[in-house]
């Protein structure tokens, strides 16, 4: 697993997870920047996601839904605040309820950045929650371990 560090800062209200390949930036960036492949990851293994809409521009969104083993359908939505390709991705990243409509509760901001890390990637991933309430309940939810999980599945990706 390329996952070489996870942080929960409860004063600070994030959880970065630290991530490192053996694949140069623009490969790994293409695992964001093409739907086909997100939908290979984003998302635990038992939840895999199938991207509905994918605009990775300032002001653009990514719509999601992920299916569960018992067929339990989750969707989800990210509001692209910055990119700055093939080096960083900024989007503020919710639930959607079952017709698509985005929820503003329970919503983080994630910030990606990947950098040249000895002949490969290194991919920091730090989510920055609104109130140590959300955060809270979104751990409870199993978020931490989600992550993991699919971040998990992307060094399968790179060797394809």
């Amino acid at each position: 697993m390329a996952i070489t560090g996870v942080e929960r800062n409860d004063e600070n209200l994030t959880l970065t997870v630290v991530a490192d390949y053996p694949a140069p930036v623009e490969e790994v960036w293409r695992l964001w920047a093409d739907p086909r492949r997100l939908e290979r990851w984003w998302g635990p293994p038992t939840y895999p996601a199938t991207v509905e809409e994918h605009d990775l521009s300032p002001g653009g969104s990514v719509t999601y839904l992920m299916t569960g083993p018992g067929g339990d359908r989750h969707r989800g939505w990210w509001r692209v605040v910055s990119v700055t390709e093939p080096t960083s991705l900024e989007f503020v990243d919710g639930f959607a309820d079952e017709d698509g409509t985005p929820s503003e509760n329970l919503t983080n901001t994630t910030h990606v950045e990947l950098l040249e890390h000895d002949g490969g990637t290194r991919m920091v991933l730090r989510s920055t929650f609104v109130s140590r309430e959300d955060m809270r309940r979104l751990m409870e939810m199993g978020m931490e371990e989600g992550l993991r999980e699919a971040i998990g599945q992307i060094d399968a990706l790179l060797i394809e």
